[in-house]
Formats: C-alpha cells, structure tokens, sequence
C-alpha cells in the first residue's frame, strides 16, 4: 500500500492491540538500479533476522511461529522491487500480512511485539502533503488523491460517479420552443447533490485540502446545492471528462497547487517568526522533542529530509551520527524524528514539513508552543 491509503480509521486499526507476536519490518530501499540491487539480499537477510527472533523468543507458540513465518514469506513474495521508494515497511501476524512503500526512509529494523509500529508511516504521510481532488462536469465526478508523488485515481465512495444518460424531451421543445441548460436542469442538480454528498463523506473519513477541477457553471452549481465544494483551497476553471488522465490533471492543477505551497509555506514562516518573537519557540531537536513530549508544542515544523541518529541519555536527545547501532537497552534511535512527528500528532500538534535548509539557522526542526 502507498501513503496515501493510511486513513485515521486505518491508522487506528494498525495500532490496536492483537495476539504476540506482531512483527514490523522495516528498511530502506532504492528506486533505480544500480542502487535497488542490494534491496532484495537486504530483505532476505532481515527476514532470517525476523525468523531467528521468532525461534529465540520463549513468548512465542510453536503455532504462532509458523503461522508468522508463513505470513511473512506471503508479503516477501508479493513485494514489487519495481514500486520501491526510500523504504519498505511489511506488518505481519498469525493472520494477516501488509506491506507498504513509503517515500520517506526508514531504518533496517525488526520489532516483535503486541501491535505495529507505525511511525515511518505516519511520518512518511505527514510529509507527502496530502490532498483531493475533484474532477467534476454535470455528467460525471472523479476523485483524485494527490502526494509529493503526483495523482491517482481513487474508488471509493461511489466515484467515478456517472449522472444517469436521459434522452431529450419533444413536448418540452414543441411547448416551450427550447431544451434546458445543462446546468439549469434538476437532473444536473440531483447529480451534484449526490456527488456533493459521497464527497463529504470522503473529507469526513480522511480530510485533506481540496481542489476543484471543471467549468465555472459545474464548480458554481455544486456551491449551491451543497457543501463540500466550500472547503476547497483551490479551483481550477477548466474543462474535463471522465477520460481526463491523472497527468493531464495534474499539468492544469500545477499553478494552483504551487500557489497553495506557497501559500502554506509563508502561513509557517510568519507563525514560527511571530513565535521566536514572543519566545513561545522551540528550536533543534531536543528542544522540540521535550516540548512534544510535555504536550507544550502547538507546531512542529521540520525539514523534508532532516533525519538523525541520536542516544536518549537523562530525557534528553544527544546526536551520534550514522555509524551508530540501534542498541538492546533502546537508547539509541535512528528514525527519532519519525518519532517525534508520530508523538506530536498523537497529542493533536500541527506538523508542517517545509523545505530543506529553510531551518537551518534552528537545528532543522522548530517549534510554536502553546505555553
């Protein structure tokens, strides 16, 4: 599964609590060749990690064992080296077996446990800057769901949806000497009330920013007859059919989805400015992480590849640099930073993922307080 397909209903799911052993298995991997060579034999090599925990662990049934194993040999056999990203991400128990390709990387790691770790997945979301699209005419609506990564249709909630083909009238030329307007009609109106309601129930289930894509007398109608259509954070009045590509979507939203960043972009720097004035700011990763931790931070604002490897000592982060190991007693952390996004969501913080270098002067990482 890709990024976009963790919904807060998901999401929720993953974390439940379910029979040990839950296995998580993460690591990272390479897009293109030469590189992706290596990615196969680390993934052999991390499920013989995975097999020899299971074997070494006394919690563990001879039942559980295999059904584990058997699981996890199922999700290696289905990955596809040629969807890789910057890691993968395979979740496996006694019943069931997921994998993910994230866009952002992920440490080699192998965790047993009562449920599955889940913060290379909620990082990996929070920077893909998620958000919908809807393609709409008074003929057809199609859902779009965008990432970092560009468009792909969506199947859910009735969409596409197609309005129902009606031939004209004759009695109604003959009587009143006319057709009706395409979006004059009550048919057209029905149409957008039905997409107006299964879009909320999209925005209601996972919300995202929403652009709009389609002539102004569609965009304008679907204002009238409902709702949705007002959270939009971008419209674009232009033409399109229920053949309309996700590129050719794409090349039209681009001024609107720049100006969006842009826009969005601008709203952190003024907050985390205002902040650093007011001295309701917190800057570089330990700072943040305490004021995370203390449920303090209203904001947390972080460079889009900013990673670091660091030892917890006393409550407090200390870098160590790349060439550390994760170590037994846990203190050593290589994917701190999904840590802390994951934490910050957790306790209802804003994260905001902003462009390289432009935290520089604060350690990569910043922070609004609430008090």
């Amino acid at each position: 599964m890709d990024t976009d397909a963790l919904t807060p209903g998901l999401l929720q799911e993953l974390r439940a609590t379910r029979p040990y052993p839950a296995l998580s298995l993460t690591m990272p991997t390479h897009r293109r060749a030469p590189d992706n060579a290596q990615d196969a034999v680390r993934l052999r090599n991390l499920v013989a990690e995975a097999g020899n925990r299971l074997d070494a662990d006394p919690r563990v049934t001879h039942e559980a064992r295999a059904a584990v194993k058997a699981q996890l040999d199922r999700a290696v056999a289905e990955v596809d080296q040629r969807r890789a990203l910057e890691s993968l991400v395979i979740f496996a128990d006694a019943d069931e077996y997921q994998i993910w390709q994230l866009p952002r990387t992920a440490p080699e790691r192998v965790v047993l446990s009562d449920s599955y770790l889940t913060r290379n997945l909620v990082a990996a979301k929070a920077g893909a800057r998620l958000f919908w699209v809807l393609s709409l005419s008074a003929e057809h609506a199609s859902l779009f769901s965008g990432t970092s990564e560009g468009l792909r249709p969506e199947h859910r909630n009735g969409f596409p949806l197609t309005a129902p083909h009606e031939e004209p009238n004759p009695q109604r030329k003959e009587q009143i000497g006319d057709t009706p307007s395409t979006y004059s009609s009550e048919d057209a109106r029905n149409f957008l009330r039905s997409v107006d309601e299964q879009l909320r129930a999209v925005l209601a289930a996972d919300p995202r920013p929403l652009f709009l894509v389609g002539l102004a007398p569609a965009l304008s109608l679907l204002d009238e007859v409902g709702e949705s259509a007002k959270q939009a954070v971008g419209r674009v009045a232009k033409g399109t059919t229920a053949d309309t590509t996700a590129p050719e979507l794409l090349k039209e939203l681009g001024p609107a989805l720049e100006d969006w960043r842009e826009k969005t972009a601008s709203r952190i720097r003024g907050r985390l400015d205002k902040a650093h004035s007011s001295r309701s700011f917190a800057g570089g990763l330990d700072e943040v992480w305490l004021a995370v931790r203390e449920g303090r931070a209203g904001l947390v604002a972080v460079e889009e590849h900013f990673d670091e490897t660091v030892r917890i000592t006393d409550g407090h982060l200390e870098p160590v640099g790349t060439e550390a190991t994760p170590s037994e007693d846990g203190q050593i952390r290589e994917d701190i930073v999904d840590e802390l996004v994951e934490a910050a969501l957790d306790k209802g913080c804003e994260v905001a993922v902003v462009a390289d270098d432009s935290l520089a002067h604060h350690g990569r990482l910043a922070a609004v307080l609430r008090f």
